[in-house]
């Protein structure tokens, strides 16, 4: 189990996390409380 398994693994992490934060940067996140689903008087 030498041959840098550890060090490969941690790469391919690096990877998919740089993907991830990429993808995540560029959609639109919905604000606080502006859920739809929610109606507008919680007495309801």
């Amino acid at each position: 189990m030498a041959d840098n398994y550890l060090e490969k693994h941690y790469e391919d992490y690096l990877k998919r996390k740089a993907a991830w934060e990429k993808s995540r940067k560029h959609s639109i996140v919905p604000k606080h409380g502006t859920s739809p689903e929610r109606p507008d008087d919680e007495a309801l």
